[in-house]
Order: structure tokens, then C-alpha cells, then sequence
């Protein structure tokens, strides 16, 4: 299929068939990368990440702000200047839309960093187009979006991995199987808790800087005017028509640790809680709060703000897990990790992973079902702050039952043309 006729396909239904990417090289050959977005995790993040390893190619940049696709295409050239001047490297295209990158054949894999309104959307487009996906977190907008993106992933048969380094970080994967082993005894309490959001943001209009396609980074959000805070710097995490604040944003990292550990993994039942909403400014995603759920079985968990961590209590002893923290009582529970305890999630690990995966064509550390447990809970979270009420969730229909409102908040209309 030529670029145009692929763009009349996806138009902005992102409905490209599965044809495109099918033929895939011998894994013996070096997967070749696109990259979808490539602002400050985009790029020195996950863009540099993979540029370190010996495996891959990196083809081509996408991005609605031009300083930035220019910077980093020509960043991958310099990097691969050896290997281009020899003529093994084919060069790095900048995009601005991200259907003329899905479009091209060469490319096998996606890695998507983008605001958050638009992970679910793009992953479903380059999925259809049969490339394999490294999406950042949190996954989707609402509960209908990470639903859909289980589907159509499911169905394209792609690899998946869910952009939560710590799933690869040793001192965790450590810890998550002392808890899937047993050691713990019968699991009885649960805690989480990620750091809090922040108000704030002037919504004061301005015309888009010179270069940047604002509609484009819209997407599918609601019209709105342009400001400065709304596109750059902590806007993008902040403001309700483009994510649910850290509640997912930073809640996907602990809640991930727990959804690893856990020897049957699930979601909780039901959801209740009280948080904080700004009062002014142009931020509105949940800032504090406290979410007490309660799983199937009748473990509770407590999800509240407070710093990156994941507390795992049975009738054995506890495990607590984070970035830069292993604890344990009794410490036997533990005593046999000798490695290191790292502050930062291993995103170069994380990364081979993905590759290895895409090789193998068998799931990463982090496939899509993971990605939308976690995912789930942050959003069922949101739902039952913002309405006050207890939230039921049916994890065979997996609906909200009970109450029309907070179902109907479990999707949430898209700007036309775009859908998933």
C-alpha cells in the first residue's frame, strides 16, 4: 500500500488494515524503530535508550513540534554517522504526522511517548498496521480506551510492551517473585502510593509558537486555545482533557510492581475515596488523595499519594518494594537478594527487553493484559473521587455496575475525525 493510499485508509478513523508490516525481516537483522513523540521521555528517555543498543535502527522521528523531530533526526544521523557513511544505515526521516511514519514498510516497531490522550489512538493505528509497540504509561484515557487497545493489540498480533521500567529493575523482579512464590503466607493488605500531582498552569490564550501543529497534538482532545502551559512543561499531566494527573500517570509505576507480584493477577471489585481537585489555574487532575478498594477475595488496598512505593502484607511477613528501597520483615523474606538497589527504573534493560521480545515474537515483561489491570485501577480510582461513591466493578463483564454516571465516565467522547 503507497503513503497516500494509507493515509485514505487510516484517515482520521486510524482504521489502516493489518497488511502493512506483515512481511517481516529474519530476526537475524536489525529491527528497525520509529519513534512517535519525542519531547523530554521520548527522546532522552527512550530515544538515547535504544540508541545504545546493538540490535535495532532507528529510521524515523515523529513529532508535532519541528525543533524537536529536526533535533533528534539529526542527532540519530551524527549518532550513526560511521555506519551511515559505510551505507548500513538508511537515515532518519522526521515526520510531523505520525500515519506517513505507520505507513512505511521498512519500519517494524513503534515506540510511543506522546501526551497521554494520544497512547491508546496511535497504538491502535500502528498495531492495525501489524508494528510491533513499546507504549509509555499510563495506557489509555479511560476505561473503554485500555479495553480497546487489549482488543485490537490482541488481534493484530503484535508485541507489546508497557513502558514501566521498574518491571526490569532486579531488585524488584526480586521481590515480585519472593510474593508469587508464597512466601508471604495468604496475602491480607495491601498499600500503594505515588507521588501527588500538582495545581496550577495560566490559562492565558497565545498563538502556537512557529513550527508546531497544534491541531495535530489536539488530536482527539477537545477544542481549546493554545497556552504555553497547556503543551509544555507539567500540562500535559495535569489537565483532565489529556490524562488523569499522577493518579496514572506516576500511579502505573507502584501499581505495575503490584500487578507483577501478585501470584494471581487481578484488579480490585470496588473503589472508594476522596481526593483533591484544583480550584483554579488550568491544571484540574486529582492532586491528594485516598482510594480504599477492595478486591474480590476481600483483600483491601489502600492507593494514596505519598512516594513510589508498594507494601505487600500476608500472613507470612511483608515485602515493601521501590525505586531505591527493599524492606522486608521478617528479613529472611529477603536476605538472599545480593544485587543492587537502583534508583532509577533500568530503561535500557527494559528496552532489550522489548527487542528480545519482538525477535522471539513472545510476550515482554510488560504486555498489553498488564498494562490494562494496572491501568484500570487508576481509572476506576478517578471515577469514584470524583463522584463520591462506592464503585463496583464486574471483572467478568468488566463493567461498572450499579451506577449509570460513573459508567458513562468510563468512556469519553473523541474529537472528530479521530476514534479508535
Amino acid at each position: 500500500m503507497e503513503r497516500r493510499g494509507f493515509l485514505q485508509t487510516a484517515g482520521g478513523a486510524l482504521t489502516a488494515g493489518a497488511a502493512i508490516g506483515q512481511t517481516r525481516r529474519p530476526p537475524s537483522e536489525r529491527i528497525a524503530l520509529g519513534f512517535i513523540g519525542v519531547g523530554t521521555r521520548g527522546a532522552d528517555g527512550l530515544l538515547k535508550a535504544f540508541l545504545t543498543l546493538g540490535d535495532c535502527d532507528c529510521l524515523a522521528v515523529c513529532d508535532p513540534f519541528r525543533d524537536r523531530r529536526e533535533k533528534w533526526a539529526q542527532a540519530v544521523e551524527e549518532t550513526y554517522g560511521e555506519r551511515k557513511r559505510s551505507g548500513a544505515y538508511r537515515g532518519c526521516a522526521a515526520y510531523h504526522d505520525f500515519r506517513e511514519l505507520l505507513a512505511r514498510r521498512d519500519i517494524d516497531a513503534v515506540v510511543i511517548a506522546t501526551p497521554d490522550h494520544w497512547h491508546v489512538p496511535m497504538a491502535a493505528a500502528a498495531a492495525r498496521a501489524g508494528k510491533d509497540l513499546y507504549v509509555e504509561k499510563p495506557l489509555g484515557l479511560t476505561v473503554k480506551q485500555d479495553l480497546a487497545a487489549r482488543r485490537i493489540i490482541r488481534e493484530s498480533q503484535v508485541i507489546f510492551q508497557y513502558g514501566t521500567q521498574q518491571r526490569n529493575a532486579p531488585h524488584i523482579r526480586f521481590a515480585c517473585e519472593q510474593v508469587r512464590a508464597g512466601n508471604l503466607g495468604k496475602i491480607r493488605s495491601i498499600e500503594v502510593w505515588a507521588p501527588a500531582g500538582s495545581p496550577g498552569g495560566d490559562p492565558t490564550p497565545a498563538p502556537p509558537p512557529e513550527g508546531f501543529d497544534y491541531q495535530m497534538w489536539l488530536g482527539p482532545a477537545p477544542e481549546a486555545p493554545y497556552s504555553t502551559d497547556r503543551c509544555v512543561g507539567a500540562g500535559r499531566y495535569f489537565i483532565y482533557d489529556y490524562s488523569i494527573g499522577f493518579l496514572a500517570g506516576w500511579g502505573a509505576h507502584p501499581l505495575d510492581v503490584l500487578d507483577g507480584a501478585l501470584p494471581e493477577p487481578a484488579i480490585p471489585v470496588e473503589y472508594e475515596g476522596l481526593g483533591a481537585l484544583p480550584q483554579t489555574g488550568l491544571f484540574d487532575t486529582v492532586t491528594h488523595w485516598f482510594v480504599r478498594c477492595r478486591f474480590a477475595d476481600g483483600v483491601v488496598m489502600n492507593f494514596t499519594h505519598g512516594t513510589d512505593y508498594t507494601r505487600i502484607e500476608g500472613t507470612a511477613g511483608w515485602i515493601g518494594i521501590g525505586r531505591a528501597r527493599l524492606e522486608a520483615h521478617p528479613q529472611s523474606l529477603i536476605a538472599g537478594y545480593q544485587g543492587p538497589i537502583q534508583g532509577f527504573p533500568q530503561t535500557k534493560a527494559h528496552c532489550q527487553d522489548f527487542l528480545d521480545a519482538v525477535r522471539a515474537r513472545k510476550d515482554p515483561a510488560s504486555p498489553i493484559e498488564s498494562a490494562v489491570r494496572s491501568d484500570l485501577i487508576s481509572q476506576l480510582s478517578d471515577i469514584a473521587i470524583r463522584t463520591g461513591r462506592l464503585i463496583r466493578w464486574d471483572p467478568r463483564t468488566e463493567t461498572v455496575t450499579g451506577d449509570e454516571t460513573a459508567a458513562r465516565m468510563c468512556a469519553r467522547p473523541m474529537r472528530a475525525p479521530w476514534t479508535v
